[in-house]
């Protein structure tokens, strides 16, 4: 069975009902078909909520490294770069921040280390990268999984028009 690139299997499409169903019954077959395509809703649902998270960490990463950037620039300067820094989402101080070679970052699960403003700059830069590169895999997976439930809901439905119609011709011999 093919699979894409992070192993996702591809469904099979049913050519000829008729020679496939010699090998089960139609209420076997359907129900196995409605399974896999629960399946791959399932995986759709896990990979919708992986986009939505990577879309709202990439403009985050992408606000640090431009900070990092800002500050990296003013190195050289002896002034204290004056800002509004945010206590609460509508409440601001107004500090003064002195020329520095480092800064913290803060990593998740409650872990935040020091590091100096080249090593953040490389840091954010490659986490940045990979959280794209982990989005437009995300993406592709989304339109192959959109493809797979197509494709199992088109069997299951092609699996029970052939199963009326051959109860058609049953009953019209």
């Amino acid at each position: 069975m093919n699979a894409n690139p992070r192993g996702i299997p591809q469904a099979p499409f049913v050519d000829d009902v008729g020679e496939y169903m010699k090998t089960d019954t139609v209420e076997a077959t359907i129900r196995k078909f409605t399974e896999a395509a629960s399946k791959y809703k399932f995986m759709e649902n896990s990979k919708l909520q992986q986009r939505g998270s990577l879309e709202q960490k990439i403009p985050e990463i992408e606000k640090t490294l431009a900070t990092i950037d800002y500050l990296i620039g003013q190195r050289e300067s002896e002034e204290p770069i004056k800002t509004l820094f945010e206590i609460n989402d509508t409440l601001y101080a107004h500090a003064a921040i002195p020329p520095t070679e480092s800064v913290n970052l803060w990593l998740g699960a409650n872990v935040m280390l020091e590091y100096t403003l080249d090593e953040a700059q490389a840091l954010l830069t490659g986490k940045l990268a990979i959280a794209k590169g982990n989005l437009k895999d995300t993406i592709e997976d989304l339109e192959f999984l959109r493809d797979q439930i197509t494709t199992m809901e088109v069997n299951t439905a092609r699996v029970y028009n052939w199963d009326v119609k051959q109860r058609r011709m049953e009953k019209s011999a």
